[in-house]
Order: structure tokens, then sequence, then C-alpha cells
């Protein structure tokens, strides 16, 4: 059975920070997350830190944020007691809230985080979710709050586009699941998680949560280029992947100016069929989207370009989808992900049989493609691909829907 936690009431100690909806305009503190070091110098310049000292002072803060993992000033223990005054006085290390927290069956484990409206009118809310494996923890991450592109199976598509999230709010995913399982130094891992058994816990990020995070570039491209920083969170860029819809003209970017792995949302072998279930196609069609694969900096059977293919029974699932998707990616050094398509209310969709799967599965990986097959995750928490989408959001659509049936 899944369990959903109300954060608040199971764990007092858990971060939190005062309702959103309770901030006027102009009251809430400027955040350092999210600033790369010479943005944390002029930060400090901003209350009286001498500049010579602007270095020193970076480096320590971007110890206790990103290696320490602490969320108060007070923790800071190398630094002055008057200069973490005045830090706390002007500036916010605080975690936003966490509205709940939901583990599957299998350990997955999913969060709905709630951050400051920003020009959205009220609070926003996004969810991560955090995959246990052996040897690896995943985490997959948030680039928007709601989506524009349309995609006719993935659930977060039928939310509409709210605002692009901010580099701290993205670095803020990925500290906040650090510390509910608990990978920081002097943090403990909650009783009965599944977790690697050893070393990191957080061990991958996939920016593959609700959004496209091309279309949010630069917030995007700050916020990864801060976690692979080797002075700090330290993910490996290797370890860093991003999955786009099919965002031509940013993917040579992506490679050349953040230089993580890719993954492209392809899903159909056929123009017609694409511009149904990824509507972006036909902006850049797959001849345009494969062109900038082949250019991708720094390709090669080392660093390959994974290619996700969400099953559909009936829809793209035949021996000749199979046979075209192999010779489509002919000359580019790739790998395919086969997904089990994971259903969610309203949707028109069936997922493939097991064995249509395994049968085109077995024709890609004879042309030499590794061709793992996806094991759908945390299908009973609706944490699984294609699946999140804010409970907020939900409860407003069931809400008009009722009216609507009234």
């Amino acid at each position: 059975m899944a369990i959903t936690l109300d954060i608040a009431r199971d764990n007092p100690n858990a971060p939190t920070v005062p309702a959103a909806a309770s901030l006027l305009p102009g009251e809430e503190k400027p955040g350092l997350i999210g600033l790369n070091r010479e943005e944390l110098g002029e930060a400090l310049g901003t209350i009286g830190v001498p500049q010579k000292q602007w270095r020193m002072r970076a480096s320590q803060l971007w110890h206790w944020l990103y290696v320490r993992g602490v969320s108060d000033f007070a923790q800071m223990t190398n630094i002055a007691k008057d200069l973490r005054q005045k830090l706390d006085e002007n500036f916010s290390i605080a975690r936003p809230e966490i509205v709940s927290e939901q583990i599957s069956v299998d350990g997955t484990r999913k969060w709905l985080f709630r951050f400051l409206p920003r020009g959205a009118g009220r609070p926003v809310e996004v969810e991560t979710v955090y995959i246990p494996e052996e040897g690896r923890g995943t985490l997959c991450v948030s680039s928007q709050v709601g989506c524009t592109l349309t995609c006719t199976f993935c659930h977060t598509g039928t939310q509409k586009m709210v605002r692009n999230l901010t580099a701290e709010e993205i670095l803020a995913q990925v500290l906040l699941a650090r510390d509910r399982v608990g990978d920081f130094p002097d943090a403990h891992t909650p009783q009965g998680a599944i977790v690697p058994s050893e070393g990191r816990l957080v061990t991958n990020v996939v920016m593959m949560g609700m959004g496209e995070p091309l279309y949010n570039f630069e917030n995007v491209k700050k916020a990864l280029l801060i976690a692979s920083d080797g002075d700090g969170l330290s993910l490996s860029k290797r370890r860093i992947t991003l999955s786009t819809s099919g965002v031509v003209p940013e993917i040579f970017r992506t490679g050349d100016e953040i230089g993580c792995m890719l993954a492209i949302s392809l899903h159909a072998v056929r123009d017609e069929l694409r511009d149904v279930l990824v509507p972006i196609n036909k902006k850049w069609n797959i001849a345009a989207l494969l062109d900038a694969c082949r250019n991708y900096p720094g390709l090669s059977n080392a660093k390959r370009i994974t290619f996700e293919y969400v099953m559909l029974k009936g829809i793209n699932d035949s021996n000749k989808d199979a046979l075209d998707l192999v010779r489509l990616l002919k000359g580019i050094p790739a790998k395919i992900n086969l997904i089990p398509f994971n259903p969610w209310p309203g949707s028109e969709y069936e997922c493939s049989d097991w064995e249509r799967i395994e049968e085109f599965s077995d024709i890609v990986n004879r042309a030499g493609y590794a061709s793992p097959i996806r094991t759908p995750r945390g299908r009973d928490i609706f944490a699984a691909c294609g699946q999140l989408k804010s409970a907020s959001e939900r409860m407003r659509k069931k809400d008009r829907d009722a009216l609507t049936a009234g």
C-alpha cells in the first residue's frame, strides 16, 4: 500500500517556511541558493562585506549550502556571529514548503513542493520524484510549473503553463530530496526507507519532471552547473540527464554550455504521428531533431543520446515501427529506453501488451542498440513517467468537473 505523509504532522523537524500566501510583494528576502560564486560575492557586498573578502566568504557559504546542506545561517560555525546575523537579516536559505510526501510500495518517493508566487498570483506547486535502485538513486526534477507542450500521452501536458522555475527552485528540489533521504553529512536516513545500500543516496539527476527544460534554458543551465560543481553538490555531468521534447535551437547549447547527457522524448518514427503525440514536432520535425542530435557536442559511444519511446498499444508499437526506429537512428551513438505507458485519469491510450514490448525490444537490441525496458516505478502514487501533475491542479480539475456535471 502506498503511504502519504503529512509532513508537519509526521515529522515536526522537517524543513518548513512560512506559507507563501502570507508574504506580501517585496517582503520576501532574496535567496542565496542558485547564485554562482560571483553573485554570492556581490550579494555579500550589499551588506558591507569588503570586496577583498568576497571570494573567501562566498567559498564558505558554498560549502555550507551545497556540501553540508544547511538551511540555517546559525549552523555556519566558521563564520563570525555578527556576519551570520547580518546574513539572516538580509537573505534566505530556507527550504520551500513540503506539502506532501508519498511513498510507493516499490520505495519510490514523490514530493509536492510549494514555492512563492513570483508573479503567478498565488503560491505554485511542483512534483519531484526519487527512484531508488540497487547502486543508484535517481531524482526526477521539474523545470516549470505546468507545461506548454500538450503531449497527448502525458498528464503534465494537461496542466496549463504557469511560470518557469528559478535556478533556486530547481536546486531546492535536489536539496530537499537529499534532506528527506538523509544524503547530507550528519543526516539520518528515515528508518525503513528504500535507498542504495552504500555511497551517495542521490546519485543521478534527470530533468524529466514537469515542464520542458529547454524552454527555461538559462535557469536550468545555472542550476545544473551549480549541481555539477566539484566543490559543492558534485554530481558528475555524466549522471545528469536533460530530457527535451525537441527544442532544436537549444540542443547544441545544452551540450556546449552545460555538458550533461541528453535524452530525446521521441515516441514516434513518422511526423504525422509525432505531430499528434508530441505537437512541438510541427515546429521542428523528426529530421531537424535528429540532425541536431548528430551535432550534439561530445557525442560518442561513451556519451550516447538516450531516445525515450513510450509504448502505446496499437499506436506506435508494431515491428515496422521498431525497424523504422533503428533506421532513423543509424549513425547516432544512442540507446533507446522503452517506456510502458503509465495510465492516468482521462487518458485515451493503453499500454502495449508485454509480449509486444518485448518483441519490439528484441528488434532494437538485434540492431545493436541497448534498449532496456523501463519498468514502471511509483505508478500507485502517480509518480511514473508522464504522470506528474501538481496535486492542487488535480483538485481544481476535480472541482471543475463536479461543477460541470452538476
